[in-house]
């Protein structure tokens, strides 16, 4: 029963590969604690302007909270790095690679029978 209506979902392949888990779980992680730092700035510099009693403890905890933020974002890039150290490059050596070492093998086999070729007839010659 076609009613000629295009498809509410249309499924499209992704641009970009899906980050791994570990590295996604360190990036929303930073991004609940960057977000959770800013709106913490935000009650400390109102409540400066308002001269509340509050504005101490809420800049204090604004640095403290500034440095774990930092502390979060560089642990994205540290767990992204780790992730593609340990994982990121598949150590099977391919058709390709396999075909390309057979190839230089059997270059190096026939120089080096060409140079004992040649090395014989002089041998061979001289005598």
């Amino acid at each position: 029963m076609d009613t000629g209506r295009r498809a509410l979902w249309v499924e499209e392949p992704a641009t970009r590969r899906r980050m791994p888990d570990p590295v996604r779980t360190a990036a929303v992680r930073a991004v609940i604690i960057v977000a959770l730092t800013l709106i913490q700035a935000m009650v400390a510099f109102l409540s400066t302007l308002a001269g509340s009693w509050l504005a101490f403890p809420a800049v204090l905890s604004t640095v403290a909270s500034t440095v774990v933020a930092t502390w979060a974002v560089l642990d994205v890039w540290v767990t992204r790095q780790v992730w593609v150290q340990r994982y990121g490059v598949q150590s099977q050596p391919s058709s390709t690679a396999r075909e390309l070492r057979r190839e230089r093998r059997r270059v190096r086999r026939q120089e080096e029978r060409e140079s004992r070729d040649g090395r014989s007839r002089v041998d061979g010659a001289a005598a």
